[in-house]
């Protein structure tokens, strides 16, 4: 481990625990590893989904009702 590397408790389901064990032993990486990578992978969806809604705020809105009648318009429902 690095020197900047912090360490945290967490408390996970037995299930889930030994499913993250063998899934590290497999991959011949730790767990931490794992873990990091999963929760850089969660955390970079929600930046792209933040993203995704500053990129559409400008958007004009409509009600759900002018929005069936759109779709019903152009045949998707």
């Amino acid at each position: 481990m690095s020197e900047t590397t912090k360490r945290a408790t967490i408390y996970f389901d037995p299930a889930l625990h030994q499913a993250l064990r063998i899934r590290a032993a497999h991959a011949q990486r730790s767990m931490s590893d794992l873990v990091n990578d999963a929760i850089r992978e969660l955390l970079r969806e929600d930046a792209d989904d933040l993203a995704a809604f500053e990129t559409r705020a400008a958007e004009p809105t409509m009600t759900y009702e002018a929005l069936l009648k759109n779709l019903r318009k152009h045949g998707k429902i």
